[in-house]
């Protein structure tokens, strides 16, 4: 346990980003699971904007440190792959 006042404070800082870095990756991965469901369904047009959706949601996890940068681009080269493969 934390006993130092610099420690607990560390600790408290720790909680707080935690819970905000876990909002965003829960936000990232509904946008990740719209694109899946959307590429599923087999609709090329609603699939593509599904990704396009997914992508700046993406970027910005990178940018906010949630994700790594290689991480989001093979997500997004992966998704918009299997877009163009429906076609």
């Amino acid at each position: 346990m934390a006993n130092t006042p610099q420690a607990k404070k560390r600790a408290r800082q720790n909680e707080k980003r935690f819970a905000v870095n876990k909002a965003r990756r829960s936000r990232i991965r509904t946008f990740l699971r719209k694109a899946e469901e959307a590429i599923a369904s087999g609709d090329k047009d609603a699939a593509a904007e599904a990704v396009r959706a997914a992508q700046p949601e993406l970027m910005r996890g990178v940018t906010k440190g949630v994700y790594h940068k290689n991480t989001a681009s093979r997500k997004i080269s992966r998704l918009t792959a299997r877009v163009k493969a429906l076609g």
